[in-house]
């Protein structure tokens, strides 16, 4: 039964300026499985209204999102692998306020796999011979597990009849007697049974209509997919599944297995499920093949063997294609994307700091006429010239002038003469400003267009780094005269840089 999912929102009477998202506050609202409907309507606590809502990175999931808000989500059961059995989803919520400022939220949505029952379509009609050993394999194209579980057939003892028999692989064998072949020949016969998958033990009812002919199975090994070459990369899943078919019934066979050229592929990847039913699931690593090849062969046999010791096998090789750690490559393009907009940081810091002392210094010298005075000092009349002998030390002589001194204290006119050039520090303010606005437009886009780890994966990121380095060393910071003695930039939060850069990613 499809669950739908209607969250409820928190509203907050709040008139302040920040443009916050408003998402639902039920724990866990984030999560949910496949075929689960998840909707709301986003809103955003500020005195002024959004003017336009938008969603990035919704990609192939379905996600049904308008610009007034309007969340609409129903996971495909196609999106969540059965063996992986979660997989998140990473989206960035984005409103632009009609005062032109924005707010942008990343959110990471986690989908879990939901189990489906098998699909039993109409089945063709089964043929038998009297008094002949009839046996039918339920064909697989009409049997399917949606989720790709490995499926077991059970009968329904009441609906079948005497003498027949239903295994669990889906063999259906029966010796029907004279008077039993006669019946049919009017009255077609249905039997019913149940279709169970593994390990979830989801159940689906099927019906069989038996009427007056003959099929045979001859018994072997099944592997889907029924492949004898398979090419996978390092990081990709094996997995074929196994059926086993006897003639003399599920009890004569004695076991299964599988054996491998490559010691490193271990014995517990293959599970035995049933008699009848097995399943080898295989992921090989990124350490599988070596740096040195590109691809490595291994050759897996999987056999069957019966109470007689008769064996059946079937031969498969696996083609592994050495891959690139992408886990990896996401951890170091994410410390490169950081580091980047924690050197830009650093430097607006410096230029914030410089552009304050340059205020402070042009102040100063618009006040030089009033304030900076010169002071010249003149010798007057001399009265007297004549050698001193101090009384302490007579081989001591020093002159003595006597007489007036005139003092003149003039105001100065021109600021250019003592302190810093007016000019000068206007042109360095211009330097510093233009430096700065350039740095922080740079950032924003390097921040927002590789702010999902899926954006850092394509050969631009490198060259758009590359371009943000030259404006990072300006040459025309030489012109400002900075402190050499101060770090260019320290370990910021990633709180403090979404404070410059809103648009940075913490993923």
């Amino acid at each position: 039964m499809k669950r739908v999912i209607i969250l409820a929102f928190v509203c907050f009477a709040n008139l302040a300026l920040s443009q916050d998202l408003i998402f639902p506050y039920q724990y866990g609202w984030n999560i949910l499985s496949e075929g689960d409907e998840l909707k709301f309507k986003l809103e955003v606590r500020d005195s002024i209204s959004p003017r336009l809502f938008r969603l990035e990175g919704i990609g192939s999931t379905g996600i049904q999102f308008d610009t007034l808000g309007n969340f609409f989500w129903q996971p495909g059961f196609d999106l969540v692998d059965r063996l992986e059995k979660q997989k998140d989803f990473n989206v960035i919520f984005e409103v632009l306020m009609k005062d032109g400022r924005k707010a942008r939220t990343a959110i990471t949505f986690t989908v879990l796999h939901k189990n489906r029952p098998p699909v039993i379509e109409e089945l063709p009609v089964v043929y038998v011979k009297m008094a002949s050993s009839n046996s039918y394999q339920i064909p697989a194209e009409y049997v399917k597990d949606m989720d790709g579980d490995p499926i077991t057939f059970k009968p329904v003892q009441e609906k079948m009849p005497q003498g027949a028999h239903l295994s669990s692989l889906g063999l259906f064998t029966w010796t029907p007697s004279k008077s039993q072949f006669y019946a049919l020949r009017d009255n077609p016969l249905t039997v019913e049974f149940i279709v169970e998958d593994q390990p979830a033990k989801a159940t689906s009812l099927g019906k069989l209509k038996i009427a007056q002919t003959q099929m045979d199975l001859p018994p072997e090994i099944f592997l889907v997919p029924n492949d004898s070459i398979i090419t996978v990369s390092e990081s990709d899943v094996v997995n074929l599944k196994m059926y086993v078919s006897d003639p003399n019934g599920d009890d004569n066979i004695a076991q299964v297995g599988f054996v491998c050229s490559d010691p490193q592929v271990p014995k517990e990847s293959f599970k035995e499920n049933t008699k009848v039913q097995s399943e080898f699931i295989w992921r090989p690593g990124y350490e599988f093949v070596e740096e040195t090849d590109t691809t490595k062969k291994v050759d897996f046999i999987f056999f069957a063997i019966d109470n007689a010791n008769n064996r059946t096998q079937r031969k498969v090789r696996v083609i592994v294609r050495d891959a690139e750690n992408i886990e990896e490559k996401d951890k170091l393009t994410y410390i490169k994307y950081r580091n980047s907009l924690t050197q830009a940081k650093g430097l607006i810091d410096i230029l914030d700091d410089n552009h304050e002392t340059l205020s402070k210094a042009y102040k100063k010298a618009k006040r030089g006429k009033k304030n900076r005075a010169l002071i010249n000092a003149s010798l007057g009349a001399t009265t007297g010239l004549s050698p001193v002998i101090l009384p302490t030390d007579p081989s001591k002589v020093v002159s003595a002038i006597g007489g007036t001194t005139v003092l003149t204290l003039g105001t100065l006119e021109a600021t250019e003469l003592l302190g810093k050039s007016k000019n000068d520090i206007l042109e360095k303010m211009k330097v510093n400003v233009e430096i700065r606005n350039q740095l922080q437009v740079a950032g924003d886009n390097f921040a927002r267009k590789y702010a999902l780890k899926t954006s850092r994966r394509n050969q631009e990121f490198d060259i758009d780094r590359d371009k943000l380095l030259p404006i990072i060393n300006n040459q025309k910071l030489v012109v400002l005269e900075l402190d050499a003695s101060k770090p260019s930039y320290r370990n910021y939060s990633n709180k403090e840089l979404k404070k410059t850069f809103p648009d940075f990613s913490e993923e």
